[in-house]
């Protein structure tokens, strides 16, 4: 990605939460995904054309490049997105490609992922940040496996929007009894992710059906929208789910006077005056002054770059967490998972591998559980994990790690997993929850709730039993007033 593109990307993530003079300047982030060669970069080069995102300079570029043009006299839309020298040769996608185009209601950041399996980890590399999905299906083909595949993928990364894109309509003479009966089983496969909005598309990406313009002379039998009003509908994820977080990258220390944490805000918001927590050692701090490279800030939020100033001396590192004292998330040294495995060698049992979260890396334990078969959608007892498998796993790590689930807040909840050995990623994974490994004392779980001084805490927690226990322990600093209402709860 070259400079000025990184520098709108920033630009366009920075936008602040209004809408102004009739257009969103929020940035939609969406994905084209699906099988092999069923269209995803003509459908985005399509895209990029209609809506006028194609300069002159790259318009006639695309036309020299394209050779002899189609029966249309159009030329090859998919060599905007297709800039590697292999991808042309081969007629097909292997990297991420990042386009950036715009309506006069609102602007979009869209990804184009390869549809090969070998290629799965960058399709889901692109899903990871994504808002909205566009899948697309071969209308001659229906559903395939690695269609379910990056469905499945799309669901587990958290996105809850998707336009089913029934492409190469017109090389079914637009039959609209085809077109239902894939939006049919689509829908039922959604329903098994836990994904209900959804919206599908009979159109040809080539002609531009359906695209930005209706298709209705063709398809008189559809009166849905085009792609492009889903588009300028779909709502953005927001990252102010939970409290405050942020995820300390650096300790600033210009000169004597200044001592800053710096970091990007991967959810809630933060201001002067604010108590915060810093994870994993549970010390408490009052939020002083909040410093961004020009000027000094009455308040954050999720994705603004900032350094935070505390009003007192406390031992903060890299890779530890600043949070809000009153919504903290999940501390302890097991947690379950589902990962998508992205190397030949796959998931190995009780193979131990670097966890990296944020700016944080610790060694965890991997022990898969269950494997998702795509074709039956049912999840089935294994003991390792293949290249492009679907798994849940159980994480054990040495020491205290800090997650959110994925579903909260996927700033915290989501990792990559990295070989130590080759220092290979081998797979990208979601927090689904805190997991408990000691029982209790009758074998269920014991809930006791201590209240005591700061100090006498830590000396407790310190001790032989208490440390042997660490991950059945959950600590809280709360006020008198939320330590009754617990006590409350419990006695009803």
């Amino acid at each position: 990605m070259t400079a000025s593109a990184n520098a709108l990307a920033a630009n366009a993530a920075a936008q602040p939460d209004t809408v102004t003079a009739g257009r969103d300047l929020r940035p939609l982030r969406l994905i084209t995904c699906g099988s092999v060669d069923d269209g995803k970069s003509t459908l985005i080069g399509r895209l990029l054309w209609d809506t006028k995102a194609v300069k002159e300079d790259q318009a006639a570029t695309l036309r020299r490049d394209s050779g002899k043009q189609n029966d249309l006299g159009l030329p090859d839309f998919a060599l905007l997105l297709d800039g590697l020298q292999a991808e042309r040769e081969q007629g097909i996608t292997i990297d991420v490609a990042y386009r950036y185009f715009a309506t006069d209601k609102r602007s979009f950041i869209v990804a184009d992922t390869p549809g090969h399996e070998q290629y799965t980890r960058n399709m889901a590399t692109g899903a990871s940040t994504a808002d909205l999905a566009v899948l697309l299906v071969d209308a001659r083909a229906g559903l395939l496996e690695q269609t379910r595949r990056h469905a499945t993928i799309a669901a587990l990364m958290g996105i809850r929007q998707f336009v089913l894109a029934v492409n190469k309509i017109d090389l079914t003479n637009y039959d609209r009894a085809g077109f239902e009966a894939i939006a049919h089983d689509f829908r039922e496969l959604a329903l098994t992710l836990g994904v209900r909005q959804i919206t599908a598309i009979p159109m040809s990406a080539l002609k531009g059906e359906n695209v930005v313009y209706s298709g209705a002379s063709a398809m008189p039998w559809y009166d849905g929208p085009t792609l492009v009003e889903v588009l300028e509908k779909a709502t953005v994820r927001s990252a102010q789910g939970t409290g405050f977080r942020l995820s300390v990258q650096r300790v600033c220390r210009p000169g004597e006077s200044f001592r800053g944490y710096q970091g990007t805000v991967a959810g809630g918001s933060v201001k002067p005056g604010d108590s915060v927590a810093i994870l994993p050692s549970g010390a408490v701090a009052n939020v002083k002054q909040i410093v961004t490279f020009d000027l000094v800030r009455n308040a954050a939020v999720a994705g603004d770059a900032i350094t935070l100033v505390l009003d007192r001396q406390v031992d903060v590192a890299r890779g530890d967490m600043i949070v809000s004292i009153d919504a903290q998330p999940m501390i302890g040294r097991a947690f379950d998972a589902q990962i998508v495995a992205l190397q030949p060698d796959g998931i190995q049992p009780n193979k131990r591998y670097w966890l990296k979260s944020g700016s944080r890396r610790q060694r965890v334990q991997v022990k898969p559980v269950s494997q998702l078969n795509l074709k039956s959608g049912q999840w089935a007892a294994v003991e390792s994990l293949g290249m492009n498998a679907i798994g849940k796993v159980h994480l054990a790590f040495d020491e205290q790690a800090m997650f959110d689930t994925y579903e909260q807040n996927r700033g915290t909840g989501a990792f990559i997993l990295i070989d130590p050995d080759t220092n290979n990623t081998v797979a990208g994974g979601m927090i689904t929850a805190k997991r408990a490994e000691i029982d209790g004392l009758n074998g269920g779980e014991t809930r006791v709730i201590l209240s005591l001084p700061a100090d006498l805490a830590d000396q407790v927690m310190a001790t032989e039993l208490m440390s042997s226990r660490r991950d059945a322990v959950e600590m809280r600093r709360i006020s008198a007033a939320q330590a009754r209402g617990l006590l409350d709860g419990i006695e009803e």
